[in-house]
């Protein structure tokens, strides 16, 4: 008999939760795995305040569904918003279909706690969606503009105060990249970044309250060291369109109040029928069981289990990731027969970026971390999150999109590695680079300037094994010969190191003897003359296709890399000078992008892309249905 598994939500819960329940039934036909959701993408959550901030697109933090599971086909999505769980007909009922299921995982996510503070809803601004950071920056923008033509100095001021209600990490590092967009702000609308201000209002006395007090003195020191007014151990009695009233009677003008000061369970869920403990979060025991429910599961924001007394799982990605891989875990226990998994939290430690370029983090218990190397550890760990779900494709898109395709300097690197650079200027470079391997083709081609053709009947490669045999009497002479000649020629020319050619001086070789090592390789690929007259000939062409594609710009970046990869070889075999090892650098300088820039790959690369993208992932889709092939 077929078991149905259903999983609500494609957060971080969900999707490790589908994740391994796809590959554990990956061959069983009497087995479903289906994830649903009202998007047909993940939002990568932690990075929302890039988007409000106009560090990055929306498009950079969203990722789609089925690029995400195209290595798991057992995994059928489903874009819907589920309205209501009958757990006597055991369906799933969504707006526009209804869902069977014999064991359910709810992992719908949170959303922001306003506590009843009044105005929140009607004029705050909040960071738990997309639609929301895409909200919060078109007010921002709008904001700046309203204040460009405003003369009244204290409206303006007003709407170019920017304040963050809450100092707990979504808090800290929206008003971190605060920091990094006001100057970039100021000079696109030609406003004074005098007049700008940046608030954090936080009822409680400290901020970051998960990770050390050394982390959190730092964090503070940097925030006042750009100029951020830190209102500490004061709340927010409400907001107004123009205003928020802290909880001492004190008023702040602002037009833009973003609220990160607590986190509820998704209240989609609330009329699910499960006891609700804190916050709306849905009770569950340690094995993720949902309370009172047969076969139902819970994790992430979602779940509520106490750890220890008082103390329930923690709201952060960690969390929500492990009580998903529990819930999928007992889920198959009770399919094949096993024993349960109890919950057990492991944290490796807390990172929170301030800004692009500097942050503080806090690693397993012990490890205390500022400035780069804190933003270091947190690329690393978001580029393990791309590893662990198995999508290089996202994991590649992340890097484009932090450390190449960045603007106004706002990466860990200060801008040093950004490819926004005018590709105009690499196209005499390429076509030069490109004209050396095509001269040096046809030269060896037709054996052109007195040098001998690789495509005749002589092997040019200078390696012993491929000389021709004579006798000993012969042998002896031709190295008295050789031995003569090379005295000579070192007599007239005594190879000098230079990276320039010189008048009178010989070229050195980068190395005068092979390798023993790479010696074993070449003796391997060309043992006899027959395969080396082969191999002449096809490096022949070789050349000449390489120079003939550069110069088009037809494939640049692969072209370029295979002729890195054949100067090295050609170094190594004593056959390359050094006042040619510039083609390293050169072939590297064109491999951001040179052929799109009068060149072929202006057209080639994006039809490539999305000729491969259709061909790997198939074409994505704003809604998933069950029918639909991937």
């Amino acid at each position: 008999m077929t078991k149905n598994i259903v999983i609500v939500g494609a957060g971080y819960a969900g999707i490790a939760a589908a994740r391994l329940l796809g590959k554990t039934f990956k061959k069983d036909q009497d087995v479903t795995v289906t994830l649903i959701d009202k998007n047909s993408f993940h939002t990568y959550m932690t990075e929302l305040h890039e988007v409000a901030a106009g560090r990055v697109e929306a498009n950079a933090i969203k990722y789609d569904l089925q690029r995400i599971f195209k290595k798991y086909p057992k995994v059928q999505l489903v874009t819907d918003k589920v309205v209501e769980i009958d757990y006597d007909k055991k369906q799933v009922v969504a707006e526009h279909q209804t869902l069977d299921f014999d064991y359910l995982l709810l992992a719908m996510g949170g959303e922001a706690n306003d506590f009843g503070v009044k105005g929140v809803k009607e004029h705050g601004f909040t960071l738990w969606s997309i639609e929301a950071a895409e909200r919060l920056h078109d007010h921002m923008i709008d904001a700046c503009y309203r204040a460009m033509r405003e003369h009244d100095e204290a409206k303006r001021r007003a709407l170019l105060t920017f304040t963050v209600i809450g100092a707990g990490f979504t808090g800290i590092e929206m008003i971190g990249e605060l920091i990094d967009w006001v100057p970039i702000l100021a000079r696109e609308f030609k406003l004074d970044p005098k007049e700008f201000s940046l608030k954090v209002v936080e009822a409680t006395p400290n901020i970051l309250a998960m990770v050390t007090e050394k982390e959190q003195v730092k964090a503070r020191k940097y925030l006042e060291k750009k100029g951020v007014e830190l209102v500490l151990g004061d709340g927010v009695a409400s907001v107004q369109e123009d205003s928020l009233t802290l909880s001492s009677g004190r008023q702040i003008p602002t037009y833009t109040s973003i609220w990160t000061a607590g986190v509820q369970a998704n209240t989609d869920a609330s009329e699910f029928g499960i006891e609700k403990a804190r916050a709306g979060r849905l009770v569950a025991n340690e094995f993720m069981e949902a309370k009172g429910k047969e076969n139902v599961y819970v994790a992430g924001d979602l779940v509520y289990f106490e750890e220890s007394e008082g103390k329930p799982t923690p709201q952060i990605v960690q969390a929500a990731e492990q009580t998903g891989h529990t819930a999928a875990s007992n889920i198959i226990a009770a399919i094949k027969g096993g024993e349960k998994h109890s919950y057990k939290g492991k944290y490796d430690g807390f990172m929170v970026s301030i800004g692009a370029r500097y942050g503080v983090a806090f690693l397993m218990d012990k490890y205390h971390m500022s400035g780069f190397m804190a933003m270091a550890v947190k690329h690393m760990v978001n580029l393990l999150y791309f590893f662990t779900i198995r999508s290089f494709f996202y994991m590649g898109s992340y890097v484009r999109h932090e450390f190449f395709g960045i603007q106004n300097k706002r990466n860990i690197f200060g801008g040093h590695t950004s490819g926004k650079g005018n590709l105009l200027w690499s196209v005499p470079m390429r076509v030069l680079y490109g004209s050396v391997w095509l001269y040096e083709g046809i030269k060896k081609a037709f054996g052109l300037f007195g040098t001998t053709s690789w495509f005749g009947d002589q092997v040019v490669f200078p390696f012993p094994w491929l000389a021709d045999p004579v006798s000993g009497a012969s042998a002896a002479e031709a190295v008295s010969s050789a031995s003569q000649a090379a005295t000579a020629a070192a007599e007239a020319a005594e190879p000098i190191f230079g990276l320039s050619y010189a008048y009178g001086e010989a070229p050195m070789a980068v190395l005068d003897k092979m390798p023993d090592w790479f010696a074993t390789i070449m003796e391997f690929m060309m043992p006899n003359q027959e395969v080396a007259l082969f191999m002449q000939k096809f490096m022949t062409v070789a050349e000449i296709g390489i120079g003939l594609a550069l110069i088009a710009g037809a494939f640049v970046w692969i072209v370029s890399a295979a002729t890195v990869a054949l100067v090295v070889m050609f170094s190594l075999s004593g056959m390359f000078y050094w006042v040619n090892i510039w083609f390293i650098p050169a072939a590297i300088s064109l491999m951001n992008g040179a052929g799109r820039a009068f060149g072929l790959d202006y057209w080639i690369m994006p039809w490539l892309g999305r000729f491969l993208d259709k061909k790997i992932y198939g074409k994505p889709k704003h809604i998933y249905r069950i029918k639909d092939k991937k």
